[in-house]
Order: C-alpha cells, then sequence, then structure tokens
C-alpha cells in the first residue's frame, strides 16, 4: 500500500483512513479524480459545439489536496479548473472516501465470513425484506431466504437464534452472506456444541435424516472403546439432546446407534417398532420389512413420517408389510379368541347373577314399619280373649 508523507493535514487524515480501513491509497486517488471529472461534466458540461466529447484530466496534489482539471486539446494541456471548484471537489473527496470506506468494510466482513462458511452463528432478526429474513450477526447482515426458513416456526423481529452459515451467494445487491435454519448441518454442529464426546471426536455422527421442525433422525457411532455413542448424546436425563431440541424450537430427534450391518441399521432407524424382520436386496438397494400387526403403525410413522426418514437415513428404498401368521398359528389365535370370548361371556353372566341376587337380598332385608300403643294393647287384649 502506498503512503504518503504526512506533511500536511490532508496527507495526514487521507493516510490514516486508507490505513485505518486497509483501502489502497492509489484507488482512493483515482477514483476521486473520476468523481471530480464526473462533476464537471454535470454541472459544466465538457462538450464541443459539434457536440463531441472533449478530453479531459483531472489532478489532485497529495500533499497539499490541491485539484486542478485540464482539457487535453491536439495534444497539449490547457488548465481548465473554475473558479471555486475546490469546494466541489472537497465534497466529491469526501464521497469518494465514504463509499470506498462502505466497500472496504463489506470485503473484509465477507472476507471474515468466508472462513466461516459451515459453521453455526447466534444472530437477531432485526427485519423483514420481503419473504426474507435480515439478521444481525456481529458485525454483518446477513439474509436468510424463504427457502432456507422452517415452515413450522414463527419468526419476530428482535428473535435470537442460532442459524447456520451455509455461504455466500452472488445476488441482485451484490454479494449476501446466507444462513440456514433447514439445513441439517445445524442439527449436527448443535450436537458438537452440547455434547464434548461429539466435538473431541470420540463420538461421530454418520449421517441425519431431517425434516425441519417436525423430527430428526441421527445415527452415530463410537471410536473409542467403552464410549456409548447414543447415551453421550441423550445426556443424563436427556439433558443434552433437550439442549439441541430447545434450539430447534421443538423438534423432535430420534438418536439411534449406526451399523455396517444393513439389516441392524435398518431395524434400528425403524424405531420405536420392535419385533421386526428385514430382507436385504443389495442389487436392488431396497430392503422388505415385515411387522407385527401391533407395530405397523409405529413403523410407518404418522403420515408415513418414520419411515420416509429411515429410507433418507439408510439410502435403502423401504417397503413395510404386515406379518402373516402361518396356518397353525392361525387355528391357535382362533381357538385363543373362542376361549377369550367365552371367558368374557361367563365373567358377564356371574356379574348380571350378583346384581339380580343384591336386588332380592335388599327386597326381604326391608324393615317392617313399628306398631302404636293403641295396636299393642288391642294386641294383648285379643290374645286374652282367646285364653279364656
Amino acid at each position: 500500500m502506498a503512503i504518503l508523507k504526512a506533511r500536511t493535514e490532508f496527507s495526514s487524515a487521507l493516510n490514516q483512513v486508507c490505513s485505518e480501513h486497509g483501502i489502497e491509497l492509489d484507488v482512493v486517488l483515482d477514483s476521486i479524480k473520476e468523481a471530480m471529472l464526473a462533476a464537471y461534466r454535470r454541472d459544466f458540461g465538457i462538450t464541443t459545439e459539434e457536440g463531441e466529447e472533449n478530453e479531459y484530466d483531472a489532478e489532485i496534489n497529495q500533499q497539499t489536496g490541491e485539484s486542478h482539471l485540464f482539457e487535453i486539446k491536439d495534444g497539449k494541456r490547457k488548465e481548465i479548473t473554475p473558479p471555486g471548484f475546490g469546494r466541489i471537489a472537497a465534497q466529491v473527496a469526501k464521497q469518494v472516501l465514504i463509499q470506498k470506506i462502505r466497500e472496504a468494510e463489506k470485503a473484509s466482513i465477507l472476507e471474515e465470513y468466508t472462513k466461516k462458511v459451515g459453521s453455526l452463528a447466534s444472530g437477531r432478526i432485526i427485519r423483514f425484506d420481503g419473504p426474507n429474513l435480515v439478521v444481525d450477526i456481529e458485525r454483518a447482515e446477513v439474509m436468510m431466504p424463504k427457502g432456507e426458513q422452517v415452515a413450522l416456526e414463527s419468526y419476530q423481529i428482535g428473535q435470537r437464534l442460532t442459524f447456520y452459515i451455509k455461504g455466500i451467494e452472488e445476488t441482485p445487491r451484490g454479494q449476501q452472506i446466507i444462513v440456514s435454519r433447514v439445513a441439517k448441518e445445524l442439527v449436527e454442529g448443535l450436537f458438537k456444541r452440547e455434547v464434548p464426546e461429539v466435538s473431541s471426536g470420540a463420538v461421530t455422527i454418520k449421517e441425519i435424516a431431517r425434516e425441519p421442525g417436525s423430527r430428526s433422525k441421527v445415527a452415530v457411532s463410537s471410536t473409542q472403546n467403552g464410549v456409548d455413542p447414543v447415551g453421550s448424546c441423550v445426556g443424563q436425563k436427556g439433558v443434552r439432546v433437550q439442549a439441541v431440541i430447545n434450539e430447534l424450537s421443538g423438534e423432535k430427534i430420534d438418536i439411534i446407534q449406526h451399523s455396517d450391518d444393513p439389516a441392524k441399521f435398518i431395524t434400528s432407524s425403524l424405531s420405536p417398532a420392535e419385533n421386526i424382520k428385514v430382507e436385504i436386496n443389495e442389487r436392488a438397494g431396497a430392503a422388505l420389512v415385515t411387522a407385527p400387526e401391533d407395530q405397523l403403525s409405529l413403523a410407518i410413522g404418522k403420515d408415513g413420517q418414520n419411515v420416509r426418514l429411515a429410507v433418507k437415513l439408510t439410502g435403502y428404498k423401504i417397503d413395510i408389510q404386515e406379518e402373516k401368521p402361518a396356518k397353525g398359528a392361525k387355528k391357535v389365535a382362533k381357538k385363543d379368541k373362542d376361549v377369550k370370548e367365552t371367558k368374557e361371556k361367563k365373567v358377564k353372566v356371574v356379574k348380571k347373577a350378583k346384581t339380580v341376587k343384591k336386588e332380592v337380598k335388599k327386597t326381604k332385608v326391608k324393615k317392617e314399619k313399628p306398631k302404636s300403643k293403641v295396636e299393642v294393647s288391642e294386641t294383648k287384649e285379643a290374645t286374652k280373649d282367646e285364653n279364656k
């Protein structure tokens, strides 16, 4: 970077601005010259009587800041600096410096965040830009397009969230830093932040299948003996996985053990379904899963979500069907069903008999109304008469 000798106030100020913001001095001076010519062209016009544009040049004294304009005609330079143009030149220089400072700061921020692509950052939503969100992350204003927003989340101005820095894209407004809330890498980054075993490499995340805002399945494995990968990610009383769930606004997370055996891996990926059988067709990249009647709905999941995530996680096309009982098993099941129905009928009859018996007993045990004194005396006299 070229540096002026700081002999005057102008050169000192120019040097300071360029060094603080990392701007090349020659670039600033060339930009000021171009802006001066544009200002002269706008205010005074630089065309001949024939309508052709003349050639002009601008010079700036790098020590004093004095500016001069020259007309070039037939190879000769003629100074044409109008009176009072120094004030215009000063305004132009100020505008150019401000613009260059902004460009330099933006370039510095883009360079900084180029190194941060693929990491997480905490930010605050500051405004809506059409369907997009503008987020303040440290020194930068970044954008979260509609496609990177979770449909089930409700965003508000001032809300603080954790974002995944996806990359830098070219937009109509220039280069823009893009962040995301739907990327599966966001889940991986949160586990690295919350689980020391994952950040140290003792536990590795093999694959993540995610339906943002609803559910995710995370396949983990251990690289060290004695380390439980699932238990490490869940944490004591589920404190670690709950921290991740809270950051994802309540999104459900299933953590499963990864296995190199496709059948075992598919069985784990279809949890919470149990007692299922898996047949692998390696050539077709498919798996046929048979599940008991009471486990079929668990294996498929609500609206097919469980099996859909299992397909993403394992990479196999999975077909699920109900397990058909054998012929002998059908007879046994029918017999058991008949026995059960008979027992239920007997229980109903016994209950009904007990109810009837109680009602009869209540009727018999009704107390008679006590007799009055007159009735008692009449009864005694009748008894005496009979004795006579």
